[in-house]
């Protein structure tokens, strides 16, 4: 199942199950982010230079885009956390899909705002074997044009269900990254950028391995 199919049954499943009030308001926060231009403020595809960034794994040891860089093609996907079970669905199509982008020459590494413990959930619960690295504060993200303060009205909708952002971000801004895809050739030009501020969509996976066959 593709991984679209695969955001858009759960989704439907999330939707069903949430009383109108909280979807409405969940969806209105969306609408509103689209309106305020944030995704054309973000990293292009054309741009030249993506910002270089050294942030730890889960074992503490740093990953620099720069290093990465020199070693070929490097694949960055931003996620929300291991509190969102839209970005777990990506995470573990990514996993699947692995071989195949190593196969065409490409690295995979994700990025959250969460610290290292937190992290360590998204990587239990789908097996995964490709870096974690915590964005703590969100700085990488910042320079990627990808950072928003969540709404106060989504606050306690959140508290709700349990996830509890000051904690796993170890700071009390409430600030998250649009879900977003990048494609660094090695000399740092943007092949391709995914960002969408509809937090149930995401690039799949078959078309990361179809361009990266294209570089």
């Amino acid at each position: 199942m593709a991984l679209h199919d695969e955001l858009e049954a759960f989704n439907r499943g999330f939707v069903a199950q949430v009383p109108d009030n909280i979807v409405r308001t969940m969806n209105d926060a969306v609408q509103i982010l689209q309106s305020s231009g944030l995704t054309e403020r973000a990293l292009q595809a054309g741009q030249q230079h993506a910002p270089d960034f050294d942030l730890p794994e889960l074992n503490g040891e740093k990953v620099k885009l720069s290093e990465a860089l020199k070693r070929g093609v490097v694949v960055i996907t931003f996620y929300r956390g291991s509190w969102c079970p839209y970005c777990n669905l990506e995470m573990q199509a990514l996993q699947k899909a692995l071989p195949d982008i190593e196969a065409a020459g490409a690295q995979l590494i994700a990025i959250a705002p969460e610290l290292p413990e937190f992290a360590a959930q998204t990587r239990d619960k789908g097996n995964l074997t490709f870096p974690l690295l915590s964005d703590q504060n969100n700085e990488t993200a910042k320079q990627y044009g990808l950072v928003f303060t969540l709404p106060e009205s989504l606050r306690p909708i959140y508290e709700s269900f349990g996830i509890d952002l000051p904690a796993s971000h170890g700071n009390d801004h409430f600030e998250l990254p649009m879900p977003a895809t990048y494609i660094i050739a090695p000399d740092g030009k943007v092949m391709s950028a995914f960002v969408d501020v509809d937090y149930t969509k995401r690039m799949e996976p078959s078309d990361i391995i179809k361009i990266l066959k294209t570089i």
